[in-house]
């Protein structure tokens, strides 16, 4: 198993999408330590789009907190099917904002992962690991498009906003 984990981490494109060069300094230092050798950054949103555009990352890990185009603005770019072309990508939001309101937000804007800054190698990796090695399938519903949400149950999906909120907060 850690073998099959190391090959993905090795193979893998990362884009970091953050505002703070400090942070995307630390990130990048974890991911390289974790093997990572694919690394690319994006000092904004704008640009973390254009550089998903171009480069095909396998993951993305966004800031929240950015100016002009925020982390919650860019997950509705990215997980819009109709308009945007890598709609699938896994999403890692790593911000210092933990309230669940914003815990929710993120899940219901189709983030794969959630983690709070500071973030240890560990939590990093754990998630890292689960969007690279156990993806979870993207679904649409209502508004919805992104991960199937974790507590899903087949019966009590339904087409609607509502259904997926629920979901959510169960998680």
């Amino acid at each position: 198993m850690e073998k099959d984990i190391a090959s993905h981490f090795a193979s893998a494109r990362i884009l970091l999408v953050d505002d703070e060069q400090y942070m995307r300094k630390v990130v990048r230092t974890m991911l390289l330590g974790m093997g990572v050798r694919h690394i690319s950054e994006a000092h904004d949103g704008p640009s973390g789009l254009e550089m998903i555009r171009n480069q095909a990352p396998d993951v993305v890990i966004l800031d929240w907190e950015m100016p002009g185009l925020n982390g919650a603005s860019f997950m509705r770019m990215v997980r819009s099917p109709e308009t945007f072309p890598l709609p699938d990508v896994p999403v890692i939001m790593l911000t210092g904002h933990g309230e669940k309101a914003r815990v929710v937000e993120a899940v219901c804007l189709g983030v794969n992962e959630f983690l709070l800054k500071p973030v240890s190698t560990k939590a990093l990796r754990d998630r890292l690991s689960a969007v690279l090695c156990n993806p979870r399938p993207m679904v649409s519903s209502g508004s919805y498009y992104g991960p199937t949400p974790r507590k899903l149950a087949s019966a009590i999906w339904a087409d609607s906003d509502e259904a997926v909120t629920s979901l959510v907060l169960l998680n």
